[in-house]
């Protein structure tokens, strides 16, 4: 099984999650977030998948999510619109991302780590 890995090098929970992949020998593709940031229907895939509210999706630390006043304009959009502000800049998206085209995580807890991708 090989693994799309949505990361920001810089970002300290990614290296985490990077690291956890590699001690586990967990075969990954890395794809840099902001570089190639994923579609609006590529993100609705992964709503879909992990069955996370879209809003789970927010990177709600980061600098542009407080700049842009997106807890606003979330608040009564669709999951389809949120995908939409998602795609628009991959430094809004939580990260990591970790898919297999089935099973999807966001953000990096090693327990759900185990129990996803072991």
């Amino acid at each position: 099984m090989s693994l799309t890995f949505y990361w920001y090098p810089n970002c300290g929970t990614c290296k985490k999650a990077k690291k956890w992949l590699e001690d586990n020998q967990v075969d990954y593709t890395a794809v840099h977030i902001v570089d190639e940031t994923p579609s609006k229907n590529e993100l609705l895939d992964f709503i879909n998948k992990s069955e996370l509210p879209a809003k789970k999706f927010f990177n709600t630390s980061g600098k542009k999510y407080r700049e842009l006043n997106i807890k606003e304009k979330i608040q009564d959009t669709t999951a389809e619109e949120m995908a939409e502000i998602l795609a628009s800049d991959g430094m809004l998206i939580k990260r990591p991302i970790v898919t297999d085209g089935e099973k999807v995580t966001v953000g990096f807890k090693e327990n759900t780590f185990s129990e996803t991708w072991l």
